[in-house]
């Protein structure tokens, strides 16, 4: 997620934007850290989080405050003193050497920046002395003065929640492995996570009336406090009766780490918040977004495409994922591939415009090899037509692959099932792991694609080119000469030459698969990767302008195949397949796509030309 800077206004991705929306409209916003092993990574989204959201609030005049559950409940007149500055962190700090340490290091950043920034800082945890008497005593052990402030009234409810199993599960596997020195009854912990729930209820119910009714109230507390949100037994159900659910909003920082979800339960939360340090691997969108996007497009899960059910299962489907991919349902054409086609639906959900791009290029591919064979074959071209056909397929084919093979997908079988890879691929995968088809496209969920990775996709993605630029030139250049022979044996070829010198085939395939393998690889790697992938969704995501991004994809490919051309007249003459003096060859191709039209007969043109032979070529 970005980090808006708290005096501006930040554009963000649409997606991005709708999880920043309903954020903005709960007036409570609980963060669920770490509890086993706190972690540093979880301080700094709680301060990336908090910035942001200040920031937003300050452009709507909104105050905020921060409670945190670190801090007992009886050092808020210090939290208060040092907001405003009537005492230092040193001062501040002398008050927490219960903490453990470096614990101090990791929340000082926050600290600061809420002192900084007029964030009133509330202490809403249960003081130290009380929950050591509840782990060893119970509750009854509490003098009355204490049990009447820090433990729930007689038929309140907050102790038979914790009796049921589907509200105990999760919080007795994070709390099972604590070591508790002042008492080993589980019993009593249970009560002593009910005064610890209880007690922080009730000050955050009183921060939201001190703040008022356009205040916004962040918690910073442990996640197993917030799980299942208002639906569960944490705190946010606790307070649901004096807030409604939509007021409030429960956010699990890399709940993975925690452990504290598990495959099919319930949703934990209404978002899960992964650090850059330690992106999602599984569970990474929640399951109640999921279902209402799948009841939404009145869809069950088994009609899904395989893949998608093993995605879903994984947690590696995000629900926008979902979406576009019954967005593109709505066209028989579009729903027709996608569904039959694994390859046509992983590009799709990487990119739904994968077909504007693949139209563009197969556009200027048949219109301006048309033009230059009309170019130069004048009144023959109709006579030749078997010729004007042969070239305009094959460069068809070729730009096909050129646009297919770059192209950034979105698999999941790929990072599900080893078996997927092909064998002889296996010991590279072995070395790398799971590298992407484009090696500029976006990290996919659950993976974070090394540099090794990347330069990986680039050469496997050259030999896929080197491969197509081979076959099809052997294909092309076979196929032009069954037409040459057979023009000649029904005295149809109109040449003055007899026996003219035809260029290699094999020669002209070797030097054409090196050709695509190399330049046009990373040519349309960086189109596919960069130009398309990356800044289309810059220019979509700040301007909104899908009409910009095609006019982008259609000036690009048509720079990308004037250039390439050119640069396969150099490698071709250097090659000795097309003579370095011969202008008209140059004229020839200089219009034409990413494809060698003059690969196979390029010497018999020059020599009918030199013979100023006014019939014109006999194939191309």
């Amino acid at each position: 997620m970005p980090t808006p800077i708290a005096t501006h206004k930040v554009h963000i991705h649409p997606h991005k934007r709708r999880v920043w929306e309903k954020l903005l409209g709960a007036r409570v916003v609980y963060l669920g850290e770490a509890e086993l092993v706190p972690d540093k990574d979880d301080r700094e989204l709680e301060l990336e989080i908090v910035r942001s959201l200040r920031g937003k609030c300050l452009e709507k005049e909104r105050p905020v405050s921060l409670a945190m559950e670190a801090f007992p409940c009886n050092l808020q007149e210090q939290l208060d003193q040092f907001v405003d500055g009537r005492i230092d962190g040193g001062t501040l700090r002398s008050y927490t050497s219960h903490w453990p340490a470096q614990r101090w290091q990791e929340y000082e950043p926050l600290l600061n920046y809420c002192r900084d920034n007029g964030v009133k800082l509330v202490a809403c945890g249960t003081p130290l002395e009380v929950l050591r008497t509840v782990q060893a005593e119970g509750i009854r052990g509490l003098p009355k003065a204490q049990r009447k402030l820090y433990a729930p009234p007689a038929g309140s409810g907050f102790i038979s929640g914790f009796s049921s199993t589907s509200g105990r599960s999760l919080i007795d596997k994070i709390t099972s492995n604590q070591s508790v020195p002042f008492g080993p009854s589980s019993y009593l912990s249970a009560q002593a996570r009910v005064v610890d729930d209880y007690t922080m209820s009730q000050i955050i119910i009183r921060a939201i009336s001190d703040g008022g009714s356009a205040g916004m109230l962040i918690v910073v507390t442990g996640a197993s406090h917030v799980i299942y949100g208002s639906r569960g037994t944490g705190i946010p159900a606790r307070i649901s009766k004096k807030l409604q659910k939509k007021n409030q909003a429960v956010i699990l920082l890399d709940p993975e780490r925690q452990d504290i979800r598990r495959e099919g339960e319930i949703p934990a939360a209404d978002f899960l918040w992964y650090s850059a340090a330690k992106p999602c691997t599984r569970n990474c969108f929640d399951r109640a977004e999921i279902a209402r996007v799948m009841n939404a497009a009145g869809r069950r899960r088994d009609a899904l495409p395989q893949d998608l059910q093993k995605g879903l299962d994984l947690g590696l489907v995000s629900p926008e994922t979902l979406q576009n991919f019954f967005d593109l349902e709505q066209y028989p054409v579009i729903a027709e591939l996608i569904h039959r086609f694994q390859g046509f639906r992983e590009r799709l959900l990487a990119d739904p415009k994968f077909l504007h791009r693949l139209a563009i290029e197969e556009g200027i591919s048949i219109t301006t090899t048309l033009l230059a064979q009309y170019e130069r074959r004048k009144g023959r071209f109709f006579e030749e037509i078997d010729y004007v056909l042969t070239d305009t397929i094959r460069g068809s084919v070729v730009d096909f692959f050129t646009v297919w093979l770059p192209a950034p997908t979105l698999s999941f079988l790929s990072q599900a099932d080893s078996s997927s890879t092909p064998e002889n691929l296996e010991l590279l995968k072995g070395l790398l792991g799971y590298f992407p088809d484009n090696a500029f496209q976006k990290n996919a969920v659950g993976t974070i694609w090394s540099t090794n990775q990347r330069i990986a996709a680039v050469l496997i993605g050259g030999l896929k080119l080197a491969g197509v630029g081979f076959i099809s030139s052997i294909g092309a250049g076979s196929i032009s000469h069954i037409l040459y022979a057979i023009r000649r044996a029904f005295g149809t070829d109109l040449s003055s030459d007899k026996n003219p010198r035809r260029t290699p085939v094999l020669k002209s395939a070797v030097v054409y698969g090196y050709f695509l393998g190399t330049s046009a690889n990373l040519r349309y790697q960086i189109i596919a990767g960069l130009l398309e992938h990356r800044l289309s969704d810059y220019i979509l995501a700040y301007y909104n302008q899908p009409q910009l991004v095609n006019a982008l994809s259609f000036v690009v490919r048509t720079i990308n195949s004037y250039w390439g051309t050119q640069q396969w007249v150099d490698l071709a003459r250097s090659t000795g397949l097309q003579p370095k003096k011969s202008e008209t060859v140059e004229m020839q191709v200089a219009n034409s796509p990413d494809i060698p039209l003059l690969e196979c007969n390029s010497t018999e043109v020059n020599n009918v030309d030199e013979n100023k032979s006014k019939s014109g070529d006999s194939s191309t």
